[in-house]
C-alpha cells in the first residue's frame, strides 16, 4: 500500500518521520550484550508539536518489542507496524506545546532494508556499528527519522566491560559495576538522527596531535594490531583540521573522533563528531586519506550544516568531494584544477541523466553526484575566484550552523558574493543533466 505523505515530508522517503512536531533533545538509556546481540532501550524524548493541535505523531522504530509508552505520563493508544509507531495521545497536543514521550523496547537489532541493502544497526564479529545514512536510525532507537529535525542527545550505553562504547560527542562518564560498564556521551549540538553514530568494539584509544589551547581534541579508536598502520595514514589528519578550520571556519563540535572497525567497510560513515572506518580502509601507505579528508569535510558540510530534505544530497556530498581536493592541493598532490579536469573527463563517458538540483531516490548515492558536486564548487570558485570564493565558504557555514539548508538557498548565497550573476551557472550545473564545458582554468591555488 502506497504511504500517504504528509505536507512537509522528504519526497524521497515518505514514510520516514513527521513533520508535525519537532524533537528538541533525545536521552537514550541503553543495554547492550554483543554475544546474543540483544539491546534493550529507554528513549525519553522532548517534542514540540506543531502550528496545528496534533491529536496523534508518529516515530520510526523497526520491529522491536514495545515495552512501555508513556506520553506525559499518561498511556496514550499506539500501533507498531512496517517501522512505524503510531502514538496517539490521551488528549490531543496544543499548537506549540512542549510534551514528552517515553518509550521502551528491546529485541535484536539488525539492519533495516533499503534500496542498497541492509542500513543501520549492523552486528559484527565481536561488537557492533550504526552506519544509518539515509533512514538507518529506526534499526535502534525511535525517532523522528527526518533529516531536518536535529536535536541534542544525551546516550548511555551498558555493555560488558571487555568493550569500549564510541559514540559522537564528549564523554561525560565511563562506570564500572561488576562485569559491565556504562558510557555517557553528550551531544549538545543539534544533530540528524541518522548521525548519531555509535561503534561497540575491542578499541584501543589514541590522541591524534596535541590540541594544544584552543585547539579540537581528536582521537582514534582502532584495534591494537592495526596501531602502526592508522598511526601512518591518519598522521596528516590535524594538518587536515587547521586547513578546513582556515578555509571554512571554525570546527562546529567539540570533539571529532575516529573509529576503525576490525571487518571491512564498502565506504566510510560519517556521524556527527565522528567517523567510522573499515579495516580496509588501513593500509599503512595513506591509501585511504583522500576518505580521511572526505569525512571530516562532513563535520561542516552535512553534519553543522544540514540537508532540508534528501533531494539536497549533494551539498553534502559535492562539498566534501570538493575538500579533498582542496587538501590534495595544499598537501603536495594535484591541484584542484588537475583533479577537476580528470573529473570532467570521467564524467563526459558516463551517462548525462543526473540533476545534482533533483537526483531521485536511486540516484543518490551515484559516484556522478559526487564528482559532479564537487565540479560545482570548482566552478564557483572560477566563477568568484579565490578572494570571493572562500569568505563564501566560510560565510555559508556561519550563517546555517546547526540549520538546514536548499540548493536554492546556496545560489542566493553565492550570487550575493559574485560580481557577476550565476544563474546561468546553477542552471546548466545543478538544474541540467548535460553535463556542462569544463570551468575555465585560473582559480589559483589554495595559498
Amino acid at each position: 500500500m502506497a504511504v500517504q505523505r504528509m505536507a512537509g515530508q522528504d519526497p524521497y522517503f515518505p514514510g520516514n518521520g513527521d513533520p508535525r512536531y519537532r524533537v528538541h533533545r533525545y536521552e537514550l538509556t541503553l543495554d547492550y550484550r554483543p554475544g546474543p546481540n540483544r539491546l534493550s532501550g529507554t528513549a525519553r524524548i522532548n517534542a514540540i508539536a506543531g502550528l496545528s493541535p496534533l491529536p496523534e505523531f508518529q516515530l520510526n522504530l523497526a520491529d522491536f518489542k514495545i515495552g512501555r509508552i508513556r506520553v506525559d505520563g499518561r498511556q496514550p493508544h499506539y500501533t507498531h507496524r512496517g517501522g512505524r509507531l503510531r502514538v496517539r495521545p490521551a488528549k490531543p497536543l496544543r499548537a506549540g506545546a512542549a510534551f514528552t514521550v517515553e518509550v521502551h523496547w528491546s529485541g535484536n537489532p539488525r539492519p533495516v532494508a533499503s534500496p542498497w541493502g541492509g542500513i543501520g544497526w549492523e552486528e559484527l564479529a565481536d561488537g557492533a556499528l550504526v552506519a544509518s545514512q539515509p533512514v538507518g536510525a529506526p534499526s535502534w532507537y525511535p525517532c523522528n527519522d527526518r533529516p531536518a529535525d536535529k536535536a541534542s542527545y544525551l546516550i548511555s550505553v551498558t555493555t560488558p566491560s571487555a568493550y569500549a562504547v564510541v559514540a559522537g560527542g564528549r564523554l561525560l562518564t565511563r562506570t564500572t559495576k561488576a562485569s559491565t560498564t556504562t558510557w555517557v556521551y553528550e551531544q549538545s549540538a543539534p544533530t540528524s538522527s541518522y548521525l548519531v553514530g555509535l561503534t561497540i568494539g575491542k578499541y584501543q584509544t589514541v590522541l591524534l596531535g596535541d590540541p594544544g589551547p584552543g585547539g579540537v581534541p581528536q582521537h582514534g579508536h582502532i584495534p591494537a594490531r592495526l596501531l602502526p598502520e592508522f598511526s601512518r595514514d591518519f598522521a596528516r589528519q590535524p594538518a587536515m583540521m587547521e586547513l578546513f578550520q582556515e578555509l571554512f571556519g571554525p570546527y562546529p563540535f567539540e570533539e571529532y573522533a575516529v573509529a576503525v572497525t576490525e571487518e571491512e567497510l564498502d565506504v566510510p560513515v560519517e556521524a556527527q563528531g565522528l567517523s567510522l572506518f573499515g579495516s580496509n580502509h588501513v593500509d599503512g601507505a595513506r591509501g585511504s586519506e583522500r576518505l580521511v579528508a572526505h569525512e571530516l569535510a562532513h563535520q561542516w558540510f552535512g553534519n553543522s550544516v544540514s540537508l532540508a530534505d534528501w533531494r539536497h544530497i549533494w551539498l553534502n556530498e559535492g562539498f566534501a568531494k570538493y575538500a579533498e581536493w582542496l587538501w590534495s592541493e595544499r598537501s603536495g598532490g594535484p591541484s584542484a584544477g588537475q583533479l577537476a579536469t580528470a573529473a570532467h573527463r570521467s564524467l563526459a563517458s558516463l551517462p548525462q541523466d543526473l540533476r545534482l538540483a533533483d537526483p531521485g531516490r536511486k540516484a543518490m548515492f551515484d559516484d556522478r553526484l559526487y564528482e559532479r558536486g564537487g565540479l560545482v564548487l570548482h566552478a564557483v570558485r572560477c566563477a568568484l575566484g579565490d578572494d570571493a570564493f572562500f569568505p563564501m565558504l566560510r560565510s555559508w557555514v556561519r550563517l546555517h550552523r546547526g540549520g538546514t539548508v536548499t540548493t536554492r538557498a546556496f545560489a542566493e548565497h553565492v550570487g550575493r558574493f559574485a560580481a557577476e550573476p550565476v544563474d546561468g551557472l546553477f542552471a546548466a550545473w545543478v538544474q541540467g543533466a548535460a553535463l556542462p564545458p569544463l570551468p575555465l582554468p585560473g582559480a589559483r591555488a589554495v595559498g
